[in-house]
């Protein structure tokens, strides 16, 4: 016979046997939470150390990067600018004002980019041509043969302007030639940039001396 002392007593047990179970099962649900809440922050610590690694193994700047190609334009473009600042040197003596202008804007221009190329050569351990290189680049593209520049040198005024303007244009469409062969060919964007400058700069100053000599 179930007596209300016994049927409470079990109703005591079956509520506090609930309460363990449901107190059991939160824990076991917060414990989960959390194991799940670190797996999340070590696959985003992992991705955010894979993303480190992989910024910390990328290749150098490219701009350092370099080919034969540009190679061949510094070493062939020195002494082809040494020889225009050769031609220009001659211009205050002999020159009227309008091609002597023309002449120190060149200098101007030139003189720098030597500077430039040369940096580069040293630093890619290539050799730097010499001073006088240009006496033997004759058939470098719009070179001038020695005759040429003695002949120049002759000259003053009027006769000067005009050997001086032909023999630069000359000059001018050799270096864009050997200019527009490094942008197609070179690898080193800085080498590729000045190329493109000398284009732009060059054959500015072609269509310039071209009216200069009407």
């Amino acid at each position: 016979m179930i007596t209300a002392s016994s049927f409470n007593h079990t109703a005591r047990r079956r509520a506090a046997a609930l309460v363990t179970a449901v107190a059991f099962g939160l824990g076991v649900s917060a414990c989960g939470a959390d194991d799940s809440g670190s797996g999340s922050a070590g696959g985003g610590h992992d991705g955010h150390g894979a993303s480190q690694s992989s910024d910390q193994t990328q290749s150098p700047d490219a701009a350092g990067d370099h080919n034969a190609a540009d190679v061949t334009f510094a070493q062939q473009m020195i002494p082809h600018h040494r020889q225009a600042l050769e031609m220009a040197a001659l211009a205050p003596t002999r020159a009227g004002a309008e091609v002597e202008d023309l002449a120190a804007r060149i200098a101007a221009a030139q003189d720098p980019e030597i500077a430039t190329m040369t940096g580069w050569l040293e630093e890619w351990g290539e050799e730097v041509p010499a001073d006088d290189a240009h006496a033997d680049h004759g058939d470098m593209e719009g070179m001038m043969s020695p005759e040429d520049l003695e002949r120049l040198e002759g000259l003053s005024g009027a006769s000067f302007d005009e050997e001086f303007l032909r023999q630069m244009i000359v000059h001018h469409e050799g270096a864009v030639t050997m200019a527009k062969n490094q942008i197609a060919d070179g690898a080193n964007p800085e080498a590729v940039a000045l190329a493109e400058a000398v284009v732009d700069a060059q054959q500015s100053e072609i269509d310039e001396m071209a009216a200069l000599l009407g």
